[in-house]
């Protein structure tokens, strides 16, 4: 991670990580008791389009919630630029309110629930996304990130959400809180060490029928690549549409490997970006890093985008280096085939 520049005022790591902890908590309370008394149908209303995605109706609560828990919450001394959907211009995007965008000297990026289409029918958990970076401007990268936090929106039948945080360096934190009562317990979550991927979960992602096509294939033809079209190996794909989501599976060892090449794809088809992973999707990439997992791009470079709304975002993550090994060749010769 660069260093933090001189000019910018200390930060304190751990208060920082508590921080992004408390706004998730927020956030995910708000959604909580905003979806109470309101149905399916009014929740996954079209309330708009943006420059990166549709919102939702049920994205409308957590935007508000952000927008509420920042002006309250966040440190004066700290003054912060907040790259999220629904903060479109720099009157609504610094914090505390009446600093100059020029003033800022942190970058925080959130995704304000990411899993919308699965909570608003109530089918998955979704999630809080928030990563912290030192302001750069333009020049923001996903590597400055050094405080990140995912908290759990849960369906109305679960009782317990998980929250799991970390300071780049310092390992993960991660909690389990019951949504009636608020109590907190520690939660073990260790990543696969599985040597392969027979009987094991290992996804591509391929939520719409954009694209679904091209990237079945190369699926295919990924896993006869490794184990020969005679083996035919057990290998379960599991498509939640939240990268939060994937992230946590990843974290928890269900999974061990997601790769999502859409904007690979959709670039080679001649299809349009807009249901992409984006910067403020892979927010929290540092927790996998701290947690062992592998995370690069599929080719296995950095990934290296900046924190912005719009910028397409492919990356492979693998449960541990011996998975990353065998697939990330593979996977390279592959995608150079397609031409993606």
């Amino acid at each position: 991670m660069p260093p933090i520049p001189a000019a910018m005022p200390p930060l304190d790591a751990e208060r920082a990580r508590r921080l992004l902890c408390a706004l998730g908590d927020f956030v995910r309370d708000a959604v909580v008791a905003g979806r109470r008394d309101r149905e399916t149908a009014d929740l996954a209303q079209v309330a708009r389009e943006s420059v990166s995605d549709t919102i939702y109706s049920i994205d409308e609560i957590s935007e508000e919630a952000i927008a509420e828990w920042f002006d309250a919450h966040w440190p004066r001394e700290w003054p912060v630029e907040l790259v999220a959907e629904g903060f479109d211009i720099p009157e609504m995007r610094v914090f505390p309110k009446g600093a100059k965008l020029e003033e800022t000297n942190w970058r925080c990026v959130i995704d304000p629930i990411d899993g919308t289409r699965g909570i608003m029918y109530d089918k998955r958990p979704a999630w809080v996304l928030a990563g912290l970076a030192p302001q750069r401007g333009g020049e923001t990268r996903l590597p400055d990130i050094f405080v990140a936090a995912m908290t759990e929106i849960p369906t109305r039948k679960q009782w317990r959400a998980d929250q799991v945080s970390a300071v780049r360096g310092r390992g993960l934190v991660a909690e389990g809180v019951d949504v009636r009562t608020g109590k907190r317990e520690a939660v073990a979550l260790r990543a696969s060490e599985a040597r392969d991927f027979r009987h094991g979960f290992a996804s591509l992602v391929k939520f719409f029928p954009a694209g679904k096509t091209v990237t079945a294939r190369l699926e295919e033809e990924l896993w006869k690549s490794l184990y020969g079209a005679m083996e035919l190996p057990l290998i379960f794909d599991d498509q939640y549409i939240s990268t939060g989501g994937q992230f946590y599976e990843l974290l928890a060892g269900h999974d061990r490997m997601t790769a999502d090449l859409r904007p690979l794809i959709f670039r080679r088809e001649g299809l349009g970006m807009a249901l992409t992973c984006h910067p403020y999707d892979v927010c929290a990439a540092l927790l996998l890093e701290e947690a062992g997992i592998v995370f690069e791009k599929p080719d296995g470079g950095v990934v290296d985008t900046p924190l912005d709304l719009t910028t397409p975002v492919a990356w492979a993550a693998y449960a541990n280096q011996a998975l990353a090994a065998q697939v990330r060749p593979v996977l390279r010769r592959l995608i150079e085939e397609l031409g993606a």
